[in-house]
């Protein structure tokens, strides 16, 4: 007799509620050129289709027969938007989150490849496993993007950032750092351990 696995979602939700907290990435009134507007529009969108993405995958019922197809439906989704914001030009305000942007989407697409693998055909708890790693490490490279592009100062302690000047942190939002946002380029590193 084969053991029935319960569907598992929790371990794939993505906690996206501070995300929506953040979402509406406004500027101080300044005029600010076009390239830099488009991308603070599409980051924003980005972050509104993640929010979907959770509302949907938590509303999937984990008993239905339909729920792997749903589940699955969903992430081939989100990896097509992982992808459209990691193709996105970042503005030289933010050339600092590049990498992050580039590293969240190749993490997605793993992460979806794995979650296919695991879910297609018979359940295979390792590539289960390897997924939900993929996925947070994507999810984790999003949610320091939005810290920085709001200024903040990303909490983690796999992250270093580093201004030209040690004592300023520059950004979009800050009534100085209009002019001085291209002088102070952000470098953010992720420890080579994820």
């Amino acid at each position: 007799m084969e053991k029935k696995r319960k569907f598992e979602i929790a371990k794939i939700v993505f906690s996206i509620s501070f995300f929506m907290v953040f979402t509406a990435l406004t500027g101080c009134g300044k005029e600010e050129d076009s390239a830099l507007s488009a991308y603070k529009v599409s980051m924003s969108e980005f972050y509104d289709k993640l929010a979907e993405y959770d509302n949907s995958i938590n509303s999937i019922n984990p008993d239905s027969d339909s729920a792997k197809e749903e589940l699955l439906g969903y992430l081939d989704q989100m990896n097509d938007t992982y992808k459209a914001m990691g193709d996105l030009k970042v503005p030289n305000e933010f050339s600092g989150i590049a990498d992050l942007a580039t590293e969240a989407k190749d993490y997605m697409q793993k992460a979806n490849d794995c979650y296919h693998k695991a879910y297609d055909g018979e359940f295979d708890e390792e590539s289960l496993s390897l997924a939900s790693q993929y996925y947070e490490r994507a999810n984790k490279r999003a949610f320091i993007m939005l810290q920085v592009l709001h200024g903040e100062n990303p909490s983690d302690d796999s992250v270093s950032v580093t201004t030209e000047d040690a004592y300023q942190f520059a950004t979009i939002d800050d009534d100085e750092g209009a002019e001085e946002s291209e002088e102070t380029e952000e470098m953010i590193e992720m420890e080579s351990t994820e």
